[in-house]
């Protein structure tokens, strides 16, 4: 990929192979969209299979043309997510990219309310999934001349609150799992520097046109729209993997 196309809106995203997990939410549908505009190949997975196939056939419809699958992935297991990973590889010839956007979110009134049936939740739903698609593609981003490992997290991790305890730790601990790839990207570039990256895009919350139909005088401060999410995400492969690489990129305003 020369500097000039680089430099292009969708410079970084034209014949691209990008997973994205997590793929029929909100969040989900948006990136599908602006991944399959930019010319990517886009492989999704998620846990609810009609969901994903909505997703998918929204974002065929709206781009004629475009390669976007969906496949149901178990992403506790690690097996799994490393079979999805091999699969992938095998049938488009290369990874260059793979989206977390598995999320969930449960809360208490304070801090001595809290759960720890919500820890036990969001640990396998926030942390063990980062853990099975890191694992599971490293080595295919590292293979790649523009991998990338894109997480999506909350400011919640780096100022929890009292009633939000089991939400932010999951989220640190997904954010520093994340920076641990970066290092192993880091490590393996040398001194040329790393040629995959694994960066993190940080949000108060997500916010969508469902949301303000159903609460039409709620403001959502600071919240971030899903398409905005989509496309900060497009934009990681806009920019050398060194820029982004173990770095927290801000779409809200840092605490």
């Amino acid at each position: 990929m020369n500097a000039t196309s680089m430099g292009d809106r969708d410079g970084g995203l034209e014949g691209a192979v990008i997973a994205v997990a997590g793929a029929a939410g909100p969040a989900g549908r948006a990136t599908l969209l602006r991944l399959a505009e930019a010319g990517a190949t886009v492989v999704a997975s998620d846990a609810n299979p009609e969901r994903l196939a909505e997703a998918v056939d929204a974002a065929r419809y709206a781009h004629g043309g475009a390669t976007v699958t969906g496949d149901t992935v178990d992403l506790l297991d690690p097996g799994a997510a490393r079979e999805w990973a091999v699969r992938t590889e095998k049938e488009f010839g290369r990874i260059d990219g793979l989206v977390h956007l598995v999320g969930g979110w449960r809360g208490s009134a304070g801090f001595a309310e809290t759960s720890l049936a919500d820890w036990d939740f969001l640990e396998k739903l926030l942390i063990r999934t980062v853990q099975s698609t890191t694992l599971a593609f490293q080595e295919p981003l590292q293979r790649s001349d523009r991998g990338r490992y894109v997480l999506i997290s909350a400011a919640g991790a780096s100022n929890p609150t009292a009633g939000n305890a089991a939400y932010a730790a999951s989220k640190a601990a997904a954010e520093a799992w994340t920076l641990a790839l970066s290092d192993a990207f880091r490590k393996a570039g040398g001194d040329d520097g790393p040629a995959a990256a694994a960066a993190i895009l940080v949000v108060k919350a997500l916010v969508h046109d469902a949301m303000r139909a159903e609460r039409p005088h709620a403001k959502f401060a600071g919240f971030t729209d899903v398409e905005e999410l989509a496309e900060a995400i497009a934009g990681v492969w806009d920019k050398p993997a060194g820029e982004v690489n173990g770095k927290r990129l801000w779409l809200t305003p840092q605490p």
